[in-house]
């Protein structure tokens, strides 16, 4: 099982030029891949994205793809001699203007904008990939490392949960087969309290209470939710992305609580099923965040 969250960083060096790799991502329903790439690669970002689907199935993934260094030769610095004698006859003519003092330094000068530019070697896509596909690569197992480990905490948090719902469960069915016994006493009680005492094979009241017991049957509920639970660990104990699965096996899992808790007809029975959904929306906020 993994977490949704990670964050990876790989690095390729050839011919003098570092490319880096950064890959963050975050719960997303969906798989979404943002690609932020240096203007003259942009033709690189379906090959970008292509990498990251074979990586990643769910969750917003953030890429961003730098040139971090290259050597002196493919990188040089230009000076414009003409502009920045222009700024400076400039400057002075207006300093003389305001007539105030003309305190230009080289400084100054440089500041200015294309004084001093940075000449960029060319990048070839062609040349430039391999080193770039090198990079996302290490940036991707250690993005998926991060989500690994995150996900076994995930994992562990949502297996002590289910135990709890399953120990919940086993106590609902419990209580839920004295629930009839428990309906007849009060009824027979009543009866004797309004001066109406029935016989105990009375057919009015046998049938009576067997429709409760009917109405208040919660034996089937009781059977999937125990599947659930099951098919719950099946899921998390799966080689293959299951956060869609939990998420739409969570809904169920509601259904047959609330189910329960509106048939149940006891206050016991009812505390266990608020105790349980409690514990349904706790894994429901992780699952949100499983891959």
């Amino acid at each position: 099982m993994k977490s949704m969250t990670g964050f990876g960083r790989g690095e390729s060096q050839r011919s003098g030029v570092t490319w880096s790799v950064e890959c963050s991502s975050v719960n997303r329903k969906q798989l979404e891949v943002a690609v932020n790439l240096p203007r003259e690669l942009s033709e690189l970002e379906n090959a970008v994205r292509t990498e990251v689907s074979a990586a990643v199935s769910r969750g917003r993934v953030n890429v961003a793809v730098r040139k971090e260094s290259a050597a002196a030769a493919t990188d040089s610095i230009r000076v414009d001699q003409e502009l920045a004698a222009s700024y400076y006859h400039a400057m002075s003519a207006l300093a003389l203007k305001l007539n105030i003092p003309s305190d230009i330094s080289l400084t100054d000068i440089t500041r200015m904008p294309g004084v001093i530019t940075q000449a960029q070697a060319e990048v070839i896509t062609e040349d430039a990939w391999p080193s770039i596909q090198e990079a996302l690569a290490g940036a991707l197992k250690q993005l998926n490392i991060m989500r690994s480990t995150e996900g076994a905490s995930l994992r562990s948090d949502i297996e002590t949960r289910l135990a709890a719902i399953e120990s919940l469960l086993e106590s609902i069915r419990a209580k839920a087969a004295t629930v009839p016994e428990h309906q007849r006493k009060v009824l027979r009680q009543r009866l004797e309290d309004a001066g109406l005492p029935l016989p105990l094979d009375d057919e009015r009241l046998v049938k009576e209470i067997a429709l409760f017991a009917d109405r208040t049957d919660i034996s089937e509920e009781l059977t999937r939710a125990a599947s659930h639970v099951q098919q719950f660990r099946s899921y998390l104990a799966s080689s293959t992305p299951a956060g869609r699965s939990l998420d739409f096996l969570l809904q169920e899992f509601f259904r047959e609580f609330n189910t329960m808790g509106s048939k149940c007809n006891n206050a016991e029975i009812a505390h266990h099923v608020v105790t349980a959904k409690t514990e349904l929306e706790k894994i429901r906020e992780q699952v949100q965040n499983a891959e």
